[in-house]
């Protein structure tokens, strides 16, 4: 009889190889469009809001980022300081005064999360749509021109870029994250071609006005508000929609107790947000029948890998220190030929294939996402080490946040 485990690990294989499989099979007959974008064919007002919390060394540059923008339709950046404990507000008052497209303004108090500032901001706009950016991202010159021409289609409620990390990765951390953000924005393309891209990143978004207005704004209780609105968004018979071309920067934690809290809190926001959705599960749309299952999967895979995993590391390491206190007490040898199994076993085919295949994805992935000239190569050391270590993390974060529901530990930015 199967054991439990070993049903586990099966179902844990079927779906990660369904995923690589199904995003294979939506990229060969898409491949020639995914570096295309449409053109606006008019000028859309535009406003962009940047949410600030006790960022004084980072505002400046992004607000500069958001001014160099191609577009023409840019009208306002209002830049929204959440009672900062440093001197972020005295820096914005200054971009302010030297340029008139820079509006500064203050929440009367400290809302406690980025989506209280987005909201506060939003309320400073009347243009036709409305962008988002945070206080420590940087989007390219075009990258807000490569989107706009996606609302040609009414149907278009929100567009977004590659998010990718700034060039000056100096640890491993930092090294394996910007191997993560070329890898998900190549999967996130890919889910737009079949209408199932489900979050916005907070490092650059626009949105339709009335589809904003149509889910009043940002969930201010959800820890991932940008996962929250865009399934809402969805909900309401909006489309999302993605360049690659389209590209904004931003830092990444250098630090892994910054990076585990910071992931902690998308997955306890997604968890929050899952629950929110729950009654559309399987229901018609593509939000029922596609993004929500597709998501909660993605969580069942972190889940089975670690159950997996710990028990497979857990049994073998009682087994051989029994097996090695066994013999040194009776005098006998602690490996005999006997001992090694050379014969195949269908269950490590098939963890070997899973391990090729996502391999040869994550190859593929950073081919396609080429970063422009002056930014470092990804080094086979990096590589292995995300494929390897990193990747292993994911599954650890889960039982965190497991960790976190239990005792309810609260998270502000």
């Amino acid at each position: 009889m199967v054991d439990f485990i070993t049903v586990v690990y099966l179902v844990y294989i079927f779906i990660s190889l369904y995923f690589l499989t199904l995003y294979i099979l939506i990229y060969i007959p898409n491949r020639k469009d995914f570096f295309t974008y449409p053109k606006p064919e008019k000028e859309y007002s535009l406003d962009m809001v940047i949410p600030c919390y006790n960022g004084s060394e980072t505002i400046e540059k992004a607000v500069k980022s958001i001014l160099d923008s191609d577009y023409p339709g840019l009208r306002k950046v209002i830049v929204v300081d959440d009672c900062s404990t440093d001197n972020s507000y005295e820096v914005i008052k200054s971009l302010a005064r030297n340029d008139p497209r820079v509006v500064a303004v203050q929440t009367p108090k400290n809302t406690g999360r980025a989506a209280g500032a987005k909201n506060y901001g939003a309320k400073f706009s009347d243009a036709e749509f409305i962008g988002f950016t945070d206080d420590d991202s940087y989007p390219n010159k075009n990258a807000i021109s490569a989107l706009m021409g996606f609302f040609n289609d009414e149907k278009v409620g929100v567009a977004t870029p590659s998010i990718l990390v700034r060039n000056d990765s100096r640890t491993f951390l930092e090294k394996f994250q910007a191997i993560e953000y070329r890898v998900i924005a190549f999967t996130r393309k890919l889910l737009g071609f079949v209408d199932a891209i489900y979050v916005t990143p907070g490092p650059l978004a626009v949105y339709r006005r009335t589809a904003f207005d149509a889910v009043s704004g940002f969930d201010e209780k959800n820890l991932t508000e940008d996962i929250e609105i865009t399934w809402h968004i969805i909900s309401k018979g909006y489309t999302v929609k993605m360049s690659p071309v389209a590209r904004a920067y931003t830092i990444a934690p250098d630090k892994w107790k910054v990076w585990y809290r910071q992931r902690i809190r998308w997955n306890l926001g997604g968890i929050q947000t899952v629950l929110k959705y729950k009654k559309s599960f399987l229901q018609k749309g593509m939000l029922g029948r596609f993004i929500i299952p597709f998501f909660v999967s993605s969580l069942l895979i972190g889940v089975s890998g670690i159950i997996v995993l710990l028990y497979r590391w857990g049994r073998t390491l009682i087994t051989n220190i029994l097996s090695t206190t066994y013999s040194a007490q009776n005098q006998a040898a602690i490996i005999t030929l006997n001992d090694i199994n050379l014969h195949p076993n269908v269950l490590v085919f098939f963890g070997i294939l899973l391990i090729t295949v996502g391999s040869l994805f994550t190859l593929f992935a950073l081919r396609y996402t080429k970063l422009e000239e002056g930014f470092k190569k990804t080094n086979a050391v990096s590589l292995i080490g995300y494929l390897f270590v990193y990747l292993l993390t994911q599954a650890f974060l889960l039982a965190g946040s497991v960790y976190e529901i239990i005792f309810k530990k609260k998270y502000s930015w």
